[in-house]
Order: structure tokens, then sequence, then C-alpha cells
């Protein structure tokens, strides 16, 4: 890992993603979830990471590395989200016009997710003359669409020290 600046960087954020997806993917709401649903896959959506912390953090990335651990898991299925899912809707609305009716993609057949994970990126700098910890917490809750019940949380908490 190359970490020139001790801020949070490209392995941070892989490293979160995979740790915590792994977490969500072993705890129980999984299992619960595919026993009263006769074996079926659990539909998640990756919403909104708000970044708190002290430092400019693109959450796209973030959020990105979280959807690829969750579809290399093999144990959910992922739907699209955001700006996203309202582009692929636009191309939806353009087949409407121009595409020939045996190729066009219909409007109500999108796959409904039945679980959205939301959560922050917080940090906690820490100095003293020439040296600096950074405290990084990244927080993240999985709600159930239909019930709004919170069925996980989870954190991961990263620490950084620099010495100039």
């Amino acid at each position: 890992q190359v970490d020139l600046s001790g801020r949070w960087n490209d392995v941070d954020s892989k490293m979160v993603a995979d740790e915590i997806t792994k977490q969500v993917l072993g705890e129980k709401w999984l299992s619960n979830f595919s026993q009263a649903h006769a074996g079926k896959k659990p539909v998640v959506i990756v919403g909104f990471v708000k970044n708190s912390s002290h430092e400019h953090i693109e959450a796209e990335t973030f959020i990105k590395n979280i959807e690829i651990a969750f579809i290399n898991s093999g144990l959910v299925t992922l739907v699209q989200g955001g700006e996203k899912r309202q582009e692929i809707r636009g191309e939806k609305s353009d087949q409407q016009d121009n595409a020939s009716q045996s190729t066009m993609k219909k409007w109500g057949l999108e796959i409904g997710a039945d679980f959205m994970m939301q959560g922050d990126i917080n940090s906690i700098v820490d100095s003293y003359k020439r040296d600096k910890v950074v405290f990084y917490k990244i927080n993240l809750e999985l709600t159930n669409i239909q019930s709004s019940e919170v069925v996980w949380i989870g954190d991961k908490e990263l620490k950084k020290e620099i010495r100039n």
C-alpha cells in the first residue's frame, strides 16, 4: 500500500468496502430472508453514503467498491440506483419512440429492491506539533424497504498516523 499523505485513498476505500460487505453478508438477515422466500436471493440497492469527514472523499468510488463486493459474493442481486437508474429510465423512454416493437424495453418490469444500504464516512483529526492521527469511522446500515426495519448495522474504523 502506498500512502503518502495519510488521507483516505483508493486502498482504504476497497479494503473498507470488502470488509464491511463481508460483515453484512455474514449476518442473520440474509439467511432469514432466504428462508422466508424459498431460497430467493435478496435484491439490494446501495443508496447514499454521506461524506461527513474533514476531507474530500469521493463517496461514489466507495459505493462502487461495495457494489463490486456484493456482485462478486453471488449472495445478493444488485439493482442500479440514483442517477444511473435515471439514465437507464431515460434510455427506456427513448426506446418507446425510436426502437422496434420487438427490441423495445417495456415499462414496469424493473426488479424492485428488498433492501437499501446507506451510511456515512466520518473522521476525527488529532494533532500535536508535527504529528497527526486521523481516525475514520464508516457506518453503514441495511434497511428493509417494505417495512423500514433496520436489519443490519455495521461499522469499520481506520486510523492513520502521520509524522512529519
